[in-house]
């Protein structure tokens, strides 16, 4: 068995994996080892469907030190007027070119891709079965927690029998190769985002809305992304959606009570406004997706699907007949499981978790900021309290608490405020700093924020309390 040494091992080369390496790497001189199981940094966007782009400006993601795209507006296409999403083709790239031309270059990161990790500091070469054993000086950080996963790596819950065609959404693009006949009907399978890009995907490439069939168990609550934009240019929307959000937070009464106030002030969407939404991950999405998507009008809401046969679906709550040469796109991965929080730091482990949300890159780059800047364990969970990941919208109100206490935490100690007032993945507090004192609208804003937010501290334990939290 081969031996080397590190101060840090990190499991996992996606997203939050490269965040946590980048920061480590900016902020001390540790010795970094990352192991993976995939060719490319990057994760899950290895495997994502060639269709597939940022929910929110690349401006948000990636690691702290290396800007992903141009910092432009889009001037066309569904975000138009708003800035850039980088694509997964682009951002499989960015992170190729921060491991090839940033971390190995630095001569202090050892990287492992197509590695299984083992446990106990062991991985094995999924191509060679050499295993490597690694002396760890320092901690083992697991970047892997939250097990993610998207359709073309995940087994479906439900029976799928013979003849019948169903695919992930990376095989859509590739309908042309095909010798068959043309499916008669497309069923999206599942109410996420991914099955909101494939309804998307399928309308914008000219197929017939009344061929669509969309199995949606569960309606969810959509954030606006007309309010998560970076630039002053966009504080009136911003930072005023986050005054509104404080306003509707301090004045619900339950959970459907502040969703709908949320949906009045433009913070959230819904697609179909006859329907009541129960689920809520944070997707987000523009207006023009929610318009393009509202053209689907054969949408099942029967439950989960229990099994697919040659003559239709069967679902929880009943069948639904389809003809034979329906083709099915499977789009009910789990993406980011809901997972028990627990302490990020614990001795010689670190399990990275959101403690803002929904900025995993962030996260974990903070995370690894606290890591190099205090000794106590205590002291970094204080400052890193992971956030419950909401599932329903009953959740909503105890990971949007945390979440303040946070923010809270973070802005009384001067170290990390300065470390977040510069960092790149932290648009909205630019927005904030920018402001002119003698700018007296944008301060009355702010100052409306404040008192808001405060409120919405002291009406949060009630919602939570209603909830059943």
């Amino acid at each position: 068995m081969a031996q080397a040494e590190t101060d840090y091992l990190i499991i996992g080369s996606g997203a939050v994996g490269m965040a946590f390496a980048d920061t480590l790497l900016e902020e001390s001189d540790a010795h970094i080892t990352i192991v993976d199981r995939h060719g490319k940094p990057g994760g899950h966007w290895n495997d994502a469907y060639p269709f597939v782009s940022l929910h929110q400006p690349s401006a948000f993601y990636g690691v702290n030190s290396t800007q992903l795209g141009s910092g432009e507006i889009d001037t066309t296409g569904l975000n138009k007027g708003y800035y850039e999403l980088a694509t997964g083709a682009e951002v499989n790239s960015y992170f190729e070119k921060v491991m090839h031309q940033r971390f190995l270059p630095s001569g202090r990161v050892s990287y492992h891709p197509m590695s299984d990790y083992l446990g106990d500091g062991k991985f094995v070469s999924l191509l060679s079965g050499k295993e490597t054993e690694i002396n760890i000086r320092k901690k083992t950080v697991d970047a892997t927690y939250y097990g993610t996963t998207v359709p073309s790596t995940h087994t479906p819950k439900f029976e799928v029998k013979d003849g019948v065609k169903m695919i992930p959404p990376n095989d859509l693009p590739k309908l042309w190769q095909g010798t068959g006949p043309r499916p008669k009907k497309f069923v999206i399978l599942g109410a996420g985002k991914t099955a909101m890009d494939v309804g998307v995907w399928l309308l914008r490439s000219d197929a017939d809305a009344d061929d669509i069939v969309w199995v949606c168990p569960r309606d969810s609550w959509l954030l606006n992304r007309n309010n998560t934009q970076p630039g002053q240019e966009f504080f009136h929307q911003t930072i005023g959606g986050q005054r509104d959000l404080m306003a509707a937070l301090a004045a619900a009464e339950t959970a459907d009570d502040l969703f709908l106030k949320l949906e009045a002030c433009g913070v959230m969407l819904r697609i179909d406004p006859e329907a009541k939404p129960s689920m809520f991950h944070y997707a987000t999405i523009s207006q023009g997706e929610v318009d393009i998507l509202r053209q689907i009008k054969n949408v099942v809401r029967m439950g989960h699907v229990e099994t697919i046969d040659q003559g239709g679906m069967h679902l929880k709550e009943g069948d639904y007949p389809m003809p034979a040469e329906t083709l099915y796109i499977d789009c009910t991965a789990t993406a980011v499981e809901r997972r028990p929080v627990v302490p990020q730091f614990q001795d010689d482990l670190i399990t990275l978790q959101m403690i803002r949300v929904p900025q995993p890159a962030f996260s974990a780059a903070l995370s690894a900021f606290l890591e190099v800047t205090y000794d106590d364990d205590e002291t970094k969970n204080r400052l890193g309290q992971p956030i419950p990941l909401p599932d329903g919208i009953d959740t909503y109100p105890a990971a949007t608490m945390v979440n303040m206490m946070n923010q809270f935490q973070w802005s009384q100690d001067k170290v990390v405020n300065k470390w977040i007032a510069q960092s790149r993945l932290d648009g909205f507090g630019k927005m904030i700093f920018g402001v002119s004192p003698d700018d007296e609208e944008k301060m009355a804003i702010l100052g409306e924020f404040r008192t808001n937010a405060m409120a919405a501290m002291g009406n949060l334990p009630k919602l939570i309390v209603q909830a059943g939290g």
